[in-house]
């Protein structure tokens, strides 16, 4: 075996994905595709980050991860369209923030339905772990 495989340059990059995440935005008759991509593991960390609080209490420190908050900017990172930092769009759901968007834009199984597809992208599948674990083996 060869660390040249792990290389940068001989790394396979994550196709996007297109995906109609809801059937109530329209064009022509047909649900309008949202444009999905896999998000990188220093971005997710900035993010989960940006998502846990520490505070102290009688001299006991305690950290919160509001994991609500966290998968709605994960989803928002990983949207490449529609354009979600886009400010008249925002403003058409009177939210300012990519993250907010989501939320104020999206009924709660149309959520669901996009973080399934943003887990996925960014290998949280649990068959396709256990696929690749068998073809380590074989091979």
């Amino acid at each position: 075996m060869s660390l040249s495989a792990f290389l940068k340059q001989n790394s396979v990059t994550p196709e996007n994905k297109k995906v109609a995440i809801s059937k109530r935005f329209v064009e022509n008759g047909k649900p309008i595709e949202w444009e999905i991509k896999a998000v990188s593991e220093d971005i997710n960390s900035k993010i989960r980050n940006s998502c846990t609080t520490t505070s102290t209490f009688k001299g006991r420190q305690t950290t919160n991860f509001n994991r609500n908050l966290y998968l709605q900017r994960l989803c928002a990172a990983a949207v490449v369209y529609p354009d979600l930092k886009d400010a008249e769009l925002q403003k058409s759901y009177g939210v300012v923030g990519d993250a907010e968007l989501l939320a104020e834009m999206l009924l709660p199984g149309e959520f669901g339905y996009l973080l399934e597809v943003v887990q996925e992208m960014n290998g949280y599948d649990a068959d396709r772990f256990e696929e690749y674990k068998e073809e380590a083996k074989n091979s």
